[in-house]
């Protein structure tokens, strides 16, 4: 089997109980994938903490060492988003070894999805936007560093843009950085990926669609990836309350199938993290997440 999803319950159990909604769409998700018979409990990956020394190629040492210690300022928690404590950051480690792990696990080829992740605000030297450290950019240096492929591409389809992971993978040649996001939306201000795609508010999934085929298309084609990250938020469904764009289930559904095809047809392994998803019914950020499993389970299971 080539298809695999990491999953802990320190995901949601960690989270303090006023930040749970959205955070218990990772138990959902978990909960969904066993009724599809897609997984049995056995069968999830189950990360432990992440190494530090893995950590530490990405975030600075200073960093590291205020969030090991809860010493951040009041004012460094509130922009992160949370109220630290041991055992958030506990969590955090926790996650960002369950996508290392995923990437680990289909270095030979497929798809793994880790439930948790995406967290894509996180920078070198400091946390934003419910993200303390980046997962997909500690991942991909790892894979960089074990000298196991040579082009990674990160593709962040987040509605936010992936700010921290630009900052990360400024001046490293061998990431190459894509973020489509809302033009009008977090963050304020914008770092520089390798291509940043600012969408118009109120975009549906026809021109949507037209725009990622086009955009994401010619990256890949130039780049030539041998390594796919996929950030595949779900704040760009029409539900979110934060998205501001009109892109349908079906509309995520396409996205994820274009992706995920191009993939397979390339033979390029790929690691999904989640992100984000903020639509005032659960069951619409769940369903809307679960295209992506579907879709994977589908391509890599055999």
């Amino acid at each position: 089997m080539s298809f695999f999803v990491a999953y802990h319950p320190s995901y949601i159990h960690s989270v303090p109980s006023t930040h749970r909604f959205p955070m218990e769409k990772y138990g959902l998700l978990y909960q969904q994938l066993q009724y599809e018979g897609m997984l049995e409990k056995a069968d999830f990956l189950k990360p432990e903490l992440a190494d530090l020394e893995i950590v530490r190629r990405v975030h600075s040492e200073a960093y590291l060492e205020k969030l090991l210690k809860l010493n951040c300022s009041p004012r460094e928690q509130r922009v992160s988003g949370f109220v630290h404590t041991n055992e958030l950051i506990l969590r955090e480690l926790r996650i960002m070894e369950g996508t290392r792990l995923c990437a680990e696990m289909v270095k030979n080829g497929g798809a793994a999805l880790n439930i948790a992740g995406g967290t894509h605000h996180a920078f070198t030297d400091r946390g934003e936007g419910f993200c303390l450290l980046n997962d997909q950019a500690i991942a991909a240096r790892w894979l960089l560093d074990k000298q196991l492929f040579k082009r990674i591409l990160i593709v962040d389809l987040d509605v936010h843009q992936g700010n921290g992971t630009a900052e990360i993978f400024q001046n490293v040649a061998e990431v190459f950085t894509f973020s489509m996001h809302g033009a009008a939306n977090y963050p304020i201000h914008k770092e520089k990926s390798d291509k940043d795609v600012a969408l118009e508010t109120f975009l549906d999934d026809k021109a949507y669609l037209d725009i990622l085929t086009r955009e994401l298309g010619s990256v890949m084609e130039s780049f030539e990836p041998d390594f796919i990250f996929y950030q595949c938020g779900v704040d760009i469904l029409e539900s979110d309350k934060l998205g501001k764009l009109k892109v349908t289930q079906n509309g995520i559904r396409l996205r994820d199938e274009w992706v995920l095809h191009r993939a397979k047809e390339k033979n390029i392994p790929v690691v999904c993290s989640m992100g984000g998803g903020y639509s005032k019914d659960v069951r619409d950020i769940v369903n809307a997440h679960m295209h992506v499993f579907r879709l994977a389970h589908q391509l890599f299971s055999n």
